[in-house]
């Protein structure tokens, strides 16, 4: 499989980790960004050039316009765009979130998500080359109780996904992306003890990240969950 350049938002923690430790062990380039310093310093000192880390808050457009101005001018356009720095907000019926939280998760989980894009995306087009995909989840198809603003955000992943797959060249791809059920620190949040049988991310990433490699632009619009 020929050497790529994958773009990771949240590499800090959780498959972000995972993947960016995937698809270097396959000698693939990742750029990846996370609002943890001292993570991102590990990163940097196990990996170094030419990947790149930088402590990035998808959340502040000045920052990731600063971020992708610096990326592209380094290492070029990504072939593969991975949105999957995200919240979930602690179990609560909607009303009692704060707004604070609801706010948090909306910011990170949508605006971060179309910060990445505005600033990255732009440069794929005029290469008409590249496959974005913006993580959803099972709870982006279907809901439950007590997760009501993740539901909300994962659900406008879909959407947004499907329209901008509409506005793509032909020759690119963007694809609202389930991981699946992965027994991460989000997961614990919501399952408890429960989420220990499902797969860590690490083993997903086993399954994933070669998986991710093959999606292409025959995948564009598709609401796609890893191993479809």
């Amino acid at each position: 499989m020929s050497h790529k350049c994958i773009l990771i938002t949240g590499v800090s923690r959780g498959l972000g980790r995972a993947m960016t430790e995937r698809f270097i062990a396959l000698g693939h380039t990742v750029i990846g960004c996370g609002r943890n310093a001292k993570a991102i310093a590990t990163l940097k000192n196990q990996y170094g050039p030419p990947h790149r880390f930088d402590v990035v808050d998808v959340t502040d457009d000045a920052a990731v316009k600063k971020w992708a101005k610096a990326v592209l001018a380094h290492h070029g356009t990504p072939d593969l765009l991975l949105n999957n720095a995200a919240l979930i907000n602690h179990l609560a019926p909607l009303w009692e979130v704060p707004q604070k939280e609801f706010d948090a998760v909306i910011d990170v989980n949508i605006k971060g998500v179309a910060n990445v894009i505005r600033h990255f995306v732009p440069a794929m087009v005029a290469r008409r080359h590249g496959v974005i995909c913006n993580f959803s989840s099972g709870w982006g198809r279907s809901t439950d109780a007590q997760v009501a603003p993740y539901c909300a955000t994962k659900w406008a992943m879909e959407g947004l996904s499907q329209a901008l797959a509409q506005e793509l060249p032909k020759g690119m791809a963007a694809i609202p992306l389930s991981p699946g059920i992965i027994n991460t620190e989000m997961l614990q949040s919501c399952f408890g003890t429960d989420a220990a049988g499902y797969p860590t991310a690490e083993q997903w990433a086993e399954e994933a990240v070669p998986w991710l490699l093959k999606l292409g632009p025959k995948d564009n619009g598709r609401s796609l969950t890893v191993g479809d």
